[in-house]
Formats: C-alpha cells, sequence, structure tokens
C-alpha cells in the first residue's frame, strides 16, 4: 500500500479523529476545518467518480458530470480495479444503505 509510507502515529491519530465523527454534521465541521474547499472537492470528485465507474459510465459522461480530468478517471479506475479495496469497501457499504 502506498499509505504504508505515512503510516503511523500521526496518520493512526488523524484516521482515530475521523472515526469519532457520529454523524454527517460532525463531519461537516472537522472537515471545514482540517482540509481545504479544494481538498475537500477533490476528496469528493474521487468518490463521485469512483461511484460512476462502478455503475459502468464512460469517460466522456463521468467528465461531464464530474467535471474531473481523464488523468483523475483513470487513477480511480486503477484504484478500482488494483487497489485496496479501499473504495469496494465505501461504495457496496454506502449501496446497503441505500
Amino acid at each position: 500500500m502506498q499509505i504504508d509510507k505515512l503510516r503511523g502515529e500521526q496518520l493512526d491519530q488523524l484516521f482515530d479523529a475521523i472515526l469519532t465523527l457520529e454523524n454527517r454534521e460532525e463531519c461537516y465541521r472537522f472537515f471545514d476545518d482540517i482540509a481545504t474547499m479544494t481538498e475537500i472537492q477533490a476528496l469528493t470528485q474521487r468518490l463521485q467518480v469512483a461511484k460512476m465507474l462502478d455503475e459502468g459510465q464512460t469517460y466522456t459522461a463521468i467528465t461531464q458530470e464530474s467535471r474531473a480530468s481523464t488523468t483523475t478517471i483513470s487513477r480511480v479506475k486503477r484504484c478500482l480495479a488494483y487497489g485496496n479495496d479501499g473504495y469496494r469497501i465505501v461504495l457496496d457499504r454506502l449501496q446497503k444503505k441505500e
């Protein structure tokens, strides 16, 4: 995993902090404090791209709806195919909630 390069106490603290959030409003408040709007938009866009790829949508449709570059779409697609199943875990859980 690429993130293994960052693995350690500080990253553990960040993940532990995120796991303490109890609802969407707390997420809004925490992420507003910890990240820039650009960072939040990038994360949001990647998840949207992953969902659209998972639904079988084309690069053209994804680019038009999400405004993501083909480079971003390719990176997300590579993670879906060869990554550590992080997107898969989240997408499956979100689908169960719907």
